[in-house]
């Protein structure tokens, strides 16, 4: 761990992460009626197991790497959650555990408890495995007969990468 972290990249680092799960909370608020149901095969995870799986994941990563940063995880981790708003709620806390206990830990000189050589990579995973869902979410819909267009995606994700600090 480096004793003194350039600010300037751990701030564009949690940038990155506050962007992910804007884009992650936008697709969620995409989701049309019913969609929440929607399976890629009849045996997946519904989208909206998907969604409440990506909390706990988040929530036992803090808990596990940075307990001092920890909420309560929840007791089950495919839960069928029916309401989008609820949901959101949980990611916005769940990412928001993870961007402190990132950057508590850095800003402390301290690693993670258990994984990674640094707390950056906890971010770099978590951003890695929510692509990954986030991919098996518009699927389901699309085989579900759900889809989001490109059109109407594209503003709520390729955007929101895009975006310049300072430039609305």
């Amino acid at each position: 761990m480096p004793e003194a972290p350039d600010q300037s990249l751990l701030d564009a680092l949690l940038d990155s992460w506050d962007r992910n799960n804007t884009i992650l909370v936008n697709l969620l608020h995409a989701i049309p009626p019913s969609g929440l149901e929607a399976r890629a095969t009849p045996t997946s995870h519904t989208v909206s197991e998907m969604f409440t799986h990506l909390h706990h994941e988040r929530m036992v990563s803090v808990l596990e790497e940075a307990p001092e940063f920890a909420g309560e995880v929840p007791s089950q981790e495919w839960v069928f959650e029916p309401d989008p708003h609820r949901i959101a709620g949980m990611l916005n806390e769940s990412a928001g555990r993870v961007r402190d206990a990132v950057r508590g830990r850095v800003e402390a000189g301290r690693a993670l408890d258990l994984h990674y050589d640094h707390p950056i990579l906890l971010v770099q995973l978590l951003i890695f495995h929510e692509s990954y869902h986030h991919g098996q979410i518009k699927l389901a819909l699309k085989l579900s007969g759900r889809p989001i267009s490109d059109d109407e995606a594209g503003p709520l994700t390729w955007d929101v990468w895009r975006k310049r600090q300072g430039h609305g």
